[in-house]
């Protein structure tokens, strides 16, 4: 599904898509160029022919980024103040309230990202942009473990991918990179118990897959 050009019917009216503002002001300048150039990386893979929703795209994904930042940084300056005017149950739950913010914040992020992405993309390349705020370690994975284990079942593949789509998910919404990997690295973990208990030897299988390679070069 291409973009919604121009027109989004919206109950009985109708309201025209504007252009999408860089939510730059008040961010360090250097900040917001890298940022930028994370997104434009990320829309130069997507192949769109138009100049104006290319630059529509790169600002969304950088505001997503942005975003982030804001909640992480709201968070943190709430522990912080917790930590130093608080202690015992009064200082836990105040830091229990903090986390609680933070995820609900993210919650209605998570959504509001791709549905705002749909306006100018299709399913597929959606799928391009998570991929590629998430370094691409759902594809890097699957294939891996497909190659490593060549005798999985369809069911077996189709919970291995589901489970890699949902680590995804939440890696998106983590603030910094090393929180990303950590969480496919929570899901690969999952994967590997799932695998165990299927009477897979991963140990062996890792062993033969690694001889396969050095059979092959």
């Amino acid at each position: 599904m291409k973009r919604l050009k121009l027109l989004l019917l919206v109950f009985s009216g109708i309201v025209t898509v504007h252009a999408v503002d860089l939510n730059k002001d008040g961010r360090d300048p250097q900040y917001v160029r890298t940022i930028v150039e994370r997104s434009q990386k990320i829309v130069d893979k997507l192949g769109l022919s138009d100049a104006k929703d290319a630059e529509d795209v790169c600002n969304i994904i950088a505001n997503r980024y942005f975003e982030l930042n804001d909640i992480y940084g709201i968070r943190d300056a709430k522990v912080k103040q917790v930590k130093e005017t608080l202690q015992g149950d009064a200082g836990s739950q105040a830091l229990k309230a903090a986390e609680d913010e933070k995820d609900a914040a993210l919650y209605r992020s998570r959504f509001a990202f791709p549905a705002t992405l749909s306006l100018y993309l299709d399913d597929k390349q959606i799928e391009a942009v998570k991929d590629g705020m998430t370094y691409g370690v759902v594809q890097v994975t699957y294939t891996a473990t497909l190659e490593m284990i060549p005798s999985l079942t369809p069911e077996e593949k189709a919970r291995i991918y589901a489970w890699l789509i949902e680590a995804r998910e939440f890696a998106m919404d983590a603030e910094s990179s090393n929180k990303k990997h950590e969480t496919f690295g929570k899901y690969k973990g999952r994967i590997n118990n799932y695998l165990s208990k299927r009477g897979y030897n991963l140990t062996e299988e890792r062993k033969n897959w690694y001889k396969r390679t050095q059979d092959g070069k």
